[in-house]
């Protein structure tokens, strides 16, 4: 599967940045990918003072290359850098080797609060 991580610093970004990011990932992101096409699935994740990241996973290669070709040329006024206040420090693309449903099931949800 084709994979982009798109990882911005929290290092130096305003206090409250991580509950600003959450809030916005569940008021608006989660909504803004739920079923867009050729996206397969996106994850949000963050380290509190360190890192906040997307991670999607596309159907085609072709689907990830106009993705990130389209962010890439907005990427510093993007919602996350905004909220952030500095650009990505990384857009990369990767390959997703597998992924596993465990017993518990999948749970799609705009936050895990």
């Amino acid at each position: 599967m084709h994979g982009l991580t798109v990882r911005w610093s929290l290092a130096g970004a305003p206090d409250g940045v991580e509950q600003s990011l959450a809030s916005y990932v569940a008021d608006t992101s989660h909504a803004r990918f739920s079923g867009k096409e050729g996206l397969r699935f996106k994850t949000w994740r963050m380290r509190a003072g360190e890192w906040f990241e997307g991670c999607y996973v596309f159907e085609s290669s072709a689907a990830r290359d106009a993705f990130q070709h389209e962010f890439a040329a907005t990427a510093a006024e993007s919602a996350g850098s905004q909220i952030v206040g500095s650009s990505p420090v990384l857009i990369e693309p990767c390959e997703v080797v597998a992924v596993a449903e465990g017993a518990a099931g999948f749970l799609a949800a705009p936050t895990y609060a």
